[in-house]
């Protein structure tokens, strides 16, 4: 059975090229945010396996999103990705409870890195 994902970016372009880098391999994309709010809401609807998060959105940005998440299940797979990958973006988001810290646009090892997490 395929692990399920959410992507949250405010780029729609970014979303639907992640999408379907990740459904080339066993993943299914089961929903899409562009906000943070929207991404909160989508992981306590759909639960997935994991849920790749964007530092820069509207209504509440990505760090806020993964506090609420990890709130909601600590045991959630959040991997963040950014451009805006500062020490302090990516200490934060790493200590916050992020699998993983993706700095955009170099996302030639993501599928490696989410394979991971389930090793």
């Amino acid at each position: 059975m395929k692990k399920t994902v959410i992507i949250a970016d405010d780029s729609r372009f970014m979303r639907q090229w992640l999408k379907q880098k990740i459904e080339q391999h066993s993943y299914q994309v089961v929903a899409e945010a562009s906000t943070g709010l929207e991404a909160v809401k989508a992981y306590q609807q759909y639960k997935p396996d994991i849920i790749i998060l964007d530092i820069v959105m509207p209504k509440s940005n990505g760090l806020d999103a993964l506090l609420k998440i990890k709130d909601l299940d600590p045991s959630a797979n959040v991997i963040m990705a950014s451009s805006l990958a500062t020490n302090d973006n990516v200490t934060r988001a790493l200590h916050y409870g992020a699998k993983d810290f993706i700095i955009k646009p170099h996302f030639h090892n993501l599928i490696q890195i989410m394979d991971h997490i389930f090793d």
